[in-house]
């Protein structure tokens, strides 16, 4: 199945790594349908891409909410026909004691986190066992192999994700879908840049990129890279798996 005239959902895709998801996408030729919660943000990029001549649409969606998302995923069928290639990367942070976690911050994180690849992904499904053929690629996070500290709900979401992506991988593979999962290491984009103007990293952005082995952060490009990689006819063999790009941290 060729990248040409594919339909592919980008959850989060107008800021940061779903963007640069977006931009690859698009390069190739396929219709993107950005699903995000700023509808400002949300036309300005849309408006950029078409006018380089990529086939996009923008629609403003909460991914924890199905009546949204279903409703969505009918007009993306209208707008640009059937969805084929699905991106979870829609997420939100945590930051904070463990301790003082309210059951209203977990359960939030747990709702776009994890919810909404579930919500998303039963959605499109019945595009892709029409066509015999898929690709859903989750962004999960490499804190989720390693953990990280004042992250519990955030690390847990993630680490959900991992697992949602072996089990979906064993059921799906025999109708021609495959899903996988990328963990992005230290990867500059604004919250990431928030969180370090904020304090919530002990370290600089300088530092984090001298204890990389190949000495720099990561770039949303290289998470787009191989996102694109797990979308390609080429990649059929892969599936339910965890293809880390974090520079050689956690590896």
């Amino acid at each position: 199945m060729p990248f040409e005239d594919t339909t592919a959902i980008v959850t989060g895709g107008a800021a940061g790594l779903g963007l640069a998801i977006t931009e690859a996408l698009t390069a190739r030729g396929t219709k993107v349908a950005i699903f995000d919660i700023t509808a400002a943000e949300i036309d300005r990029q849309v408006e950029r891409l078409r006018r380089d001549g990529a086939k996009v649409a923008g629609y403003v969606v909460d991914v924890s909410n199905r009546g949204a998302v279903e409703a969505a995923v009918a007009q993306v069928r209208a707008d640009l026909g059937p969805v084929l290639i699905l991106i979870n990367n829609a997420g939100i942070e945590q930051f904070g004691k463990f301790a003082d976690i309210t059951d209203e911050q977990w359960d939030r994180v747990m709702a776009v986190n994890l919810r909404g690849p579930f919500i998303c992904t039963q959605a499109v499904l019945p595009d892709m066992r029409d066509a015999q053929w898929g690709r859903i690629v989750n962004i999960s996070s490499s804190s989720a192999q390693g953990g990280q500290p004042r992250m519990a709900a955030y690390v847990s979401s993630k680490a959900g994700l991992i697992g949602f992506t072996k089990s979906l991988a064993l059921e799906l593979g025999p109708k021609g879908i495959t899903v996988n999962t990328v963990p992005p290491g230290m990867v500059v984009t604004p919250m990431l840049e928030k969180a370090i103007d904020d304090g919530r990293f002990t370290a600089s952005l300088e530092h984090f990129a001298k204890i990389t082995p190949v000495r720099r952060a990561g770039r949303p490009e290289d998470i787009a890279n191989a996102t694109m990689f797990l979308c390609q006819d080429e990649s059929s063999y892969i599936t339910g798996q965890m293809i880390p790009v974090n520079g050689g941290r956690r590896t």
